[in-house]
C-alpha cells in the first residue's frame, strides 16, 4: 500500500505532537463510500450505516452530513448515536434475547425494531398490544450457507433469527412490517447475496402488511486491500430486485441496507512507534502500543492482515528487499501480536508503522484488558 501525500503529510504533522499511538481518518474516502450507497438507483431505500463498525462521534458526524441513517445493536450504541444527532426515525435496532426494560426503552425512543424470536415477539405483544414491529429471520438451508471469520449467520449453525417454521407459525402475520436478514460478513459473492435475497422475498409473500426488506450489510473488505466489493452490479441486481417485488405486492416496499466496516475500513489508518526490535530467525519488532487498541488482529488472528507502511524520517520506505517480520505490541500478553511473519522491508527503532483498513471495528472495540488507553482518533 502506498501512502497519498494527503495522508504521509497528516501522519507527519500528528506525529511531531503525539508520542502515542493514534488514529487517523481520510474524511474523502469515508464521504465516497456513503455516496455509493445513496446513489443505488432504487428510490425507496434508506441506507443505515452499522454503529459496530465505528461509534466516533465525529465519524458518526460525517455520516450523518451525507444523508445517511444508523443502525445499533444495544442500548449505548442507541443513545450514542442519539447524542450524535440522529433523530430517532433514523435508526433501525436489531438485537437478540431483549429484555423487557430494553425492549421499551426502544419502543419509548420510537426507533425501529426488529426482533429475533418467537418469544421476543410475544413480549413485545403483551407490553405493546396491536403495534407492528419488524422480524429477523434465518432462511436455513436454501442456500449454502458461508461460514467467515466472524461465524455463521443463517442456516442450521445460526443462533440468529427466526427459522422457516417459526415464521409460518406467526399466527397473525399483519403485525409484521418488515423483514431483516444478515447474510454473512465480508462477502464479495454478488450471486450468494442476491440468491439470499430471493430467499428472504419468496418469504416476504404471506406477509399483507409489508413496508420494507431489510438486508443486511455483510459488504466485503478485502484484507490486503487488493479486492474490491463490485458496487456497479449490486446496485442493478438489488434495483432490479426491489423493482420486482414491489410490482409483484402492488405497492413499493422500502429496501434498508446497513454497511458496516465497508462505510470506513479502508479509510482509516494505525499509527504507532517502533521501540524495540529483535534480531532472530524472522525480525521481531516491538511496537509502542498494543493490540487491545487495535483489536481486529487479537479478533481474528488467522485472517485480520492490514497492509503495513513503514515512514523513516518523513518518508514511505519502498525496497525490494524484504525480510521475514513478526510484528508485536508493548505487553507481556502472548498474543499481542500484530501481523505474524510477513515479508517486510529492514525496520529500525524510531520508524513509524503504519497498519492501513483500520477504519472499522478497530477503535471502536479497544478493551482495557491489558491496561492501554484508547488511541486519539483523527479526522482529516
Amino acid at each position: 500500500m502506498i501512502l497519498n501525500e494527503k495522508i504521509l503529510s497528516a501522519i507527519n504533522n500528528q506525529i511531531e505532537k503525539e508520542f502515542e499511538a493514534f488514529y487517523i481518518y481520510d474524511i474523502e474516502k469515508i464521504r465516497n463510500h456513503c455516496q455509493v450507497f445513496q446513489n443505488i438507483a432504487y428510490q425507496n431505500k434508506s441506507i443505515h450505516f452499522a454503529s459496530m463498525a465505528n461509534v466516533n462521534p465525529q465519524f458518526l458526524k460525517i455520516v450523518k452530513e451525507e444523508k445517511v441513517n444508523v443502525f445499533v445493536n444495544s442500548v449505548l450504541h442507541l443513545k450514542s448515536v442519539q447524542e450524535a444527532g440522529f433523530s430517532n426515525q433514523e435508526i433501525i435496532f436489531t438485537a437478540s434475547a431483549l429484555t423487557a426494560k430494553t425492549m421499551q426503552f426502544a419502543h419509548n425512543c420510537g426507533v425501529q425494531l426488529n426482533l429475533d424470536s418467537l418469544n421476543q415477539l410475544q413480549l413485545w405483544q403483551k407490553l405493546f398490544p396491536g403495534e407492528k414491529v419488524g422480524i429477523r429471520c434465518n432462511i436455513g438451508d436454501k442456500v449454502n450457507p458461508y461460514a467467515t471469520h466472524a461465524g455463521v449467520f443463517i442456516g442450521k449453525e445460526s443462533r440468529l433469527g427466526f427459522t422457516r417454521e417459526e415464521i409460518a407459525s406467526i399466527p397473525d402475520k399483519s403485525v409484521i412490517k418488515g423483514l431483516h436478514l444478515y447474510a454473512g460478513t465480508d462477502i464479495f459473492d454478488i450471486d450468494y447475496l442476491i440468491n439470499c435475497y430471493h430467499e428472504l422475498v419468496g418469504i416476504s409473500i404471506d406477509f399483507p402488511k409489508l413496508e420494507y426488506l431489510n438486508f443486511g450489510g455483510g459488504f466485503g473488505v478485502a484484507e490486503n486491500g487488493n479486492k474490491v466489493f463490485d458496487m456497479e452490479t449490486y446496485n442493478t441486481r438489488i434495483s432490479q430486485l426491489m423493482s420486482e417485488v414491489s410490482s409483484q405486492k402492488g405497492y413499493s416496499i422500502k429496501l434498508i441496507l446497513e454497511p458496516g466496516r465497508i462505510m470506513g475500513g479502508d479509510a482509516g489508518y494505525f499509527v504507532c512507534n517502533v521501540t524495540d526490535v529483535k534480531k532472530r530467525d524472522i525480525c521481531l519488532v516491538g511496537l509502542n502500543a498494543s493490540t487491545v487498541q487495535f483489536s481486529r488482529p487479537l479478533m481474528y488472528p488467522d485472517i485480520a492482515s492490514h497492509p503495513v507502511i513503514i515512514i523513516r524520517n518523513g518518508i514511505q520506505v519502498i525496497s525490494e528487499d524484504l525480510f521475514p517480520t513478526t510484528i508485536y505490541g508493548c505487553s507481556t500478553y502472548s498474543r499481542d501480536l500484530f501481523s505474524r511473519k510477513i515479508s517486510l522491508p529492514e525496520i529500525l527503532i524510531g520508524d513509524i508503522v503504519v497498519f492501513g483498513n483500520a477504519g472499522s471495528y478497530s477503535a471502536s472495540s479497544h478493551s482495557q484488558f491489558l491496561g492501554f488507553q484508547k488511541p486519539e482518533e483523527y479526522f482529516i
